[in-house]
């Protein structure tokens, strides 16, 4: 049996690697910068409420950079956004 892949699955595997290898690229070179200057710890990106829950997904969606959005959990798609524990929060890491 002869299965035939989508040109379409295939052409989007091929630009979600070519955006990675220029995040990539990208944060490489922002690290090089801050050892350069001095700065070698980078503040987590990561909310305080977000540290340590299990929920965590923190990965950015879109294809232009203005227009990206960080997916932070299910629960909370743009973080929790009030003062204190996040009343989903689930220790896992």
């Amino acid at each position: 049996m002869h299965t035939t892949q989508d040109p379409f699955q295939k052409a989007n595997y091929f630009f979600r690697k070519a955006d990675y290898v220029k995040w990539h690229r990208q944060q490489s070179k922002q690290q090089i910068l801050r050892s350069q200057v001095g700065f070698i710890e980078t503040a987590p990106s990561r909310p305080k409420a977000c540290q340590g829950c299990a929920h965590y997904h923190g990965v950015a969606y879109g294809t232009a950079y203005e227009s990206r959005h960080m997916l932070i959990c299910g629960f909370h798609p743009y973080g929790w956004g009030n003062q204190g524990t996040c009343p989903d929060w689930e220790g896992g890491f």
